[in-house]
């Protein structure tokens, strides 16, 4: 149990945690601080101490799901908080981070899940995104979007948000009545449809989740666009044709390092001559990593959040412009804070669907992820490139016009 005091005393400064725990006093770390707030942990048993020491990262989120740690109040959020506020990213030090040995083994494994070979990806999606679409319509917009928001004001509801996500993605697109494009994961089909509607686009979205493709196809056809809108349940590696655009939100972070060069070529040769690509993708601010224990066993097995100089090496050699790259820092936060926010209220339906250990799993995989926007090493990269030298301005003021024009409709 010295263990882990001499942890937390480490790990809380700004704040307060009391814990408790079987057959010792109640104590409590760090001092007060009314940004962070007093949380109270309970362990339910001596073993959980252990295993915390051993590996945080993986172990605090277990034994959160399985009920032997608690918080008072089920106040997750307000945990992670605390003890990621205590170690930001931008101060270069992490007492979370579990041991060395730890750390090794984790990397070799990592890389090895995250080579993304096609059977294992599908596997890897269905994991995920073939939950429940109940799930998801509790917790997400009306237009289910399933990826980090864009905040033009910080009080704006998610709705709002969402919508002018994709404003602000389809301008960077500088689209024309009649072009065709390939929506890369496509989700729930809702960036195909956006632009259909605005710019008289043919669209064909590609998934490997069946339970996306279902609704999608269900959308289409419910907008009378299903001639014009099509979603196909395939890998992106075998798609075919020539698109004058692609678009891709939120699919790269499954794409896996070793893969980043075929899917950047694979991209160049579905690209007409003129063609542009943008790519929306969880990013980190460091250099390349891993991605922690927790998150790739219980959320998103074989995904990866790249640096942006492992995307930009991927893409050096194609002969392609990188034409706009642009970081986004806390709009996922926000994001991430609603959705939160959204499952708690939530909560009696969620269990109802599965039951309470995956109603921790998924408030814990929110906080952690919300935290990591806020106080970690992850952004967003909006990435846009182009086969052509001279097809989008030279300036930016066309997406910034582009994106006014489509808010006001």
């Amino acid at each position: 149990m010295a263990l882990i005091d001499m942890f937390l005393s480490r790990a809380v400064k700004r704040g307060q945690l009391t814990l408790h725990r079987p057959g010792k006093a109640p104590a409590t770390f760090g001092t007060p601080d009314p940004a962070f707030g007093h949380i109270t942990i309970r362990f339910a048993d001596s073993g959980v101490a252990g295993r915390i020491i051993r590996n945080p990262a993986l172990a605090a989120g277990e034994m959160y799901m399985d009920g032997r740690l608690t918080v008072d109040g089920d106040d997750i959020m307000g945990l992670v908080k605390l003890m990621t506020g205590n170690s930001p990213w931008e101060r270069g030090q992490n007492a979370l981070q579990p041991s060395a040995f730890v750390r090794g083994l984790g990397a070799v494994k990592h890389r090895l899940d995250r080579i993304n070979m096609e059977r294992r990806s599908k596997q890897n999606v269905a994991h995920h995104y073939d939950l429940s679409a109940r799930l998801y319509d509790l917790f997400l917009d009306a237009d289910k979007q399933y990826s980090c928001a864009y905040y033009t004001d910080p009080d704006n509801n998610l709705e709002q948000a969402q919508s002018d996500k994709l404003a602000h993605i389809a301008a960077k697109l500088a689209l024309r009545p009649g072009m065709r494009v390939l929506d890369i994961g496509c989700g729930w089909g809702g960036m195909a449809l956006y632009l259909n509607r605005h710019f008289g686009v043919e669209v064909l979205g590609v998934t490997l989740s069946e339970e996306q493709l279902k609704i999608a196809r269900e959308r289409a056809a419910a907008a009378g666009v299903a001639d014009k809108v099509k979603f196909e349940l395939i890998d992106y590696r075998r798609v075919e044709g020539r698109f004058d655009r692609i678009v891709s939100v939120g699919m790269f972070e499954h794409v896996g390092p070793p893969q980043y060069k075929t899917y950047f070529r694979k991209c160049r040769d579905l690209l007409t001559d003129d063609g542009v690509a943008l790519v929306h993708t969880i990013g980190r601010f460091g250099p390349p990593s891993v991605t922690d224990d927790w998150t790739t066993k219980y959320i998103f097995p074989g995904g990866y959040n790249p640096a942006l100089s492992e995307t930009i090496a991927a893409f050096e050699g194609l002969s392609m412009f990188l034409t706009d790259v642009e970081v986004l820092r806390l709009h996922y936060a926000y994001t991430l804070h609603e959705w939160y926010a959204r499952t708690l209220k939530a909560r009696d339906a969620i269990v109802a669907l599965y039951d309470e250990r995956f109603y921790r799993m998924w408030t814990f995989y929110l906080a952690g992820a919300a935290m990591a926007f806020e106080n970690g090493g992850l952004c967003n990269f909006q990435i846009q490139f182009s086969r052509s030298r001279t097809e989008l301005p030279i300036v930016r003021d066309y997406m910034v016009e582009g994106e006014r024009a489509l808010r006001g409709r």
